[in-house]
């Protein structure tokens, strides 16, 4: 790869994949940054290499078990003709450069182009005990078990909405796992309504069918509409306490040692916002979402998205993206498409994704997050968890009319200026004041990013090397 033509993928995941694929049939030799140890991404997440448990694909992926193995096998396959990088976090990014942290290094990463195909991070609305030990994600506990061959608990309750809830009981209780409930939040009426934009994905809306009724069979308790009150415990996790939206004067209580807690999911978009690409906000994801034309293009001339980092549509469709965003990338270096491979052509793309994206309506339609969930968190409730900031404080601050803007509410509070950087808390502060101000969330702003985008050890960020990588054709001079 020349110097003038230096092409960066960020994510090993569907996307990534599939974009070094396509530039890789194209003649490009690109770089390809992996935070974990394996490709493969959160969905196709491989277990470690090292042989400390095996189970097969089918038992790790159900379902999509041929469509991991052939991500898997194609990654494999470009390995001698791409330059792959795992156990590689892309911390920060400036103007034609990323930093980058291997094995305790600070390695940074010039780029001509860049495709960010960064994923997606659960959405996370804290309820009262959320922080204590034994309270997981659902993309943790998928990591878990995936990963590291074992479950969160012995008596699990998933809770929260969203397809993940059903996928991850699933797979937990195929792996041997008791999982006690599924408690969503989304009421079923809402979940019919949205029925004809599902059925645009036929196999999809299938399988999802299928995880509900296997689950029920199974023993598997599944309540819907429900409002959570609370995660009890002293020194961890020994219960989760919830009521039927519909009823406030009834509640039960259900014995359990963890908890997988997620509302959905939202993109990972913290290196598009360094990269200073324009933003806008989607009401589909409900999130503030990177501007992109069609085919990937950010703003920022050289920096393309693809896959759920630019906005939820699921794996399918960020196969698709990373195929759409390299064929872009590669009509703005002048290279031909590459034609062999059996690789669609850029129309044929657009069109299954403009399919999948109907689809994707549907889903946040059916499993929207619980509208006015702040009003029930009482002021003392952990929001960020970094700084130690509470429901109340955030409250005193925006009813004494000192904020009504998230990064003002930020500045004054501290929310968000944790090791998380809002990942965690963001969500909360801006549905808290959203709230609190009766304004929409597009009106109270965009949470900025700040590097590091994820939390890295302090040695390296202050007192590295600065490593700076030299580009292959200037090594010899």
């Amino acid at each position: 790869m020349s110097n003038e033509h230096r092409v960066v993928i960020v994510g090993a995941g569907p996307a990534g994949v599939r974009a070094a694929e396509t530039l890789v049939a194209a003649g490009i030799r690109p770089i390809v940054l992996d935070e974990n140890a394996r490709w493969g991404g959160q969905i196709y997440r491989q277990p470690p290499a090292n042989g400390a448990f095996q189970r097969s694909k089918k038992t790790l992926y159900g379902f999509e078990a041929h469509k991991a193995d052939a991500l898997h096998t194609t990654m494999a396959a470009l390995l001698p003709h791409l330059d792959y990088r795992p156990d590689t976090l892309a911390w920060a990014c400036e103007p034609g450069r990323l930093d980058t942290l291997h094995e305790g290094r600070e390695i940074s990463v010039p780029f001509s182009h860049l495709i960010i195909a960064s994923g997606a991070t659960d959405r996370v609305l804290p309820v009262p005990g959320w922080t204590l030990p034994g309270v997981y994600t659902l993309g943790a506990a998928q990591v878990a078990l995936k990963a590291q061959g074992c479950a969160i608990g012995r008596r699990v309750v998933l809770a929260g909405t969203g397809p993940l809830l059903y996928l991850v009981a699933y797979q937990y209780v195929k792996a041997g796992a008791q999982v006690v409930a599924v408690l969503d939040t989304s009421p079923l009426s809402q979940q019919i309504a949205a029925a004809p934009k599902l059925a645009r994905q036929p196999a999809t809306f299938a399988k999802g069918l299928f995880y509900v009724g296997w689950l029920k069979m199974h023993g598997v308790r599944i309540e819907r509409d429900v409002s959570l009150i609370g995660i009890h415990g002293a020194q961890g996790v020994s219960a989760i306490k919830w009521r039927p939206s519909t009823d406030c004067s009834k509640t039960e209580t259900l014995a359990c040692d963890a908890v997988g807690i997620s509302f959905g999911l939202k993109p990972e978009t913290q290196l598009a916002d360094l990269a200073g690409c324009r933003f806008r906000f989607d009401t589909h994801n409900r999130c503030w979402l990177p501007d992109l034309d069609p085919a990937g293009r950010s703003s920022v001339r050289g920096i393309y998205l693809a896959g759920d980092g630019a906005g939820i549509a699921g794996a399918d469709a960020a196969e698709l993206a990373g195929r759409r965003t390299a064929l872009a990338l590669l009509d703005d270096l002048g290279i031909a498409h590459p034609r062999d491979l059996g690789m669609r052509d850029a129309a044929s793309l657009d069109r299954s994704l403009q399919r999948i994206a109907v689809f994707r309506q549907g889903i946040e339609a059916a499993f929207a997050p619980p509208a006015q969930c702040a009003a029930q968190w009482p002021d003392d409730m952990t929001v960020c968890r970094c700084e130690e900031i509470d429901a109340g404080t955030l409250r005193r601050c925006i009813r004494g009319g000192e904020a009504n803007e998230i990064n003002r509410l930020k500045a004054l509070t501290r929310v968000g200026m944790g090791r998380c950087q809002g990942r965690m808390c963001g969500e909360a502060a801006l549905t808290l004041l959203a709230e609190e101000t009766g304004k929409p969330l597009e009106a109270v702003g965009r949470l900025r990013s700040q590097p590091p985008v994820k939390p890295i050890p302090l040695s390296p960020a202050m007192y590295s090397d600065d490593v700076i990588e030299i580009p292959e054709e200037a090594r010899d001079e």
